[in-house]
């Protein structure tokens, strides 16, 4: 079966866009619940349309499902273009609503236009970073900076420090789960020759790279209180999850036997449980 929607990081790049929406009520702007849905539907669709489109660009010597035929991978392949194009095209639709409802100004526009030029740069040949060993970084971005500046910049119109305190953790902690799901496919992408981050910095840069994401995203919200964003402790409920995820990786670069599901779990759980108590702490402040 093919893997084209990512149901669970399409949840994700949800759950970062209501994020970024729930900050400016807590900052004391007025909550827009016609512009929220509209921009929850806009993000959805340009992550639909950024997975499937890879996924009509992938090399022919991948599989796209499991025993296909040459003309079942034909037919994925066709279905998958016309999929990614039909969301794309409500992209740019929605995006047309929210101009004529006049929730777009500068700020947010620029964003918009910025979510489709990295799902283009991410999936379409020549460039197609996702081939370059730059797509987790990519995908990184899209999910973590990006669509939560489109939440908050709809419902605020303008742009605040806090938004930058929190989405550059953020980030950081998406790019090393990435990697981690690097790491877990490494022998898949080896047989293909996919130029994955990991390969693209071998191992022995990866893992203190990884950790030192981990590290920033902690120091980056132990330091949010003395910036006067005290509402931030939330993000450290996770931090077991995240000494957890640094220890089972180092010892897995030392040789030890790795245990991979529960990796995947926890490093799946540092971003995604910080993303929900966060968003969580600001609906109910």
């Amino acid at each position: 079966m093919l893997k084209l929607t990512r149901p669970l990081h399409l949840l994700l790049a949800a759950l970062t866009y209501t994020l970024g929406a729930s900050i400016p009520a807590y900052l004391g702007r007025p909550f827009n619940a016609g512009t929220f849905w509209l921009g929850l539907g806009e993000i959805l669709f340009a992550q639909l349309g950024m997975f499937l489109l890879a996924e009509v660009f992938r090399p022919h010597n991948e599989p796209l499902g499991d025993n296909e035929t040459p003309k079942q991978k034909e037919t994925l392949r066709n279905n998958a273009l016309y999929i990614s194009i039909a969301a794309l095209t409500v992209t740019a639709f929605v995006a047309y609503l929210l101009y004529i409802n006049h929730a777009l100004v500068l700020s947010s526009f620029i964003l918009l236009g910025s979510s489709f030029i990295l799902i283009l740069l991410y999936a379409l040949p020549p460039l197609r970073l996702l081939d370059r060993g730059f797509g987790e970084l990519t995908l990184a971005a899209h999910l973590a900076y990006v669509i939560p500046s489109i939440g908050f910049l709809l419902q605020a119109k303008e742009s605040h420090r806090l938004l930058l305190v929190i989405i550059l953790p953020l980030t950081a902690l998406a790019l090393a789960y990435f990697l981690i799901l690097n790491f877990i496919s490494f022998p898949s992408d080896q047989k293909y020759q996919r130029a994955t981050l990991l390969r693209l910095l071998t191992w022995e840069r990866a893992v203190p790279l990884h950790h030192s994401l981990v590290a920033f995203a902690c120091l980056t919200f132990a330091a949010a209180p003395f910036l006067g964003y005290s509402i931030l402790w939330p993000a450290f409920l996770t931090l077991p999850f995240a000494i957890l995820q640094v220890v089972l990786l180092h010892h897995i670069s030392l040789g030890g036997k790795p245990n991979w599901i529960l990796l995947n779990v926890t490093a799946l759980a540092v971003f995604g449980l910080t993303t929900y108590s966060l968003t969580l702490a600001f609906w109910i402040r």
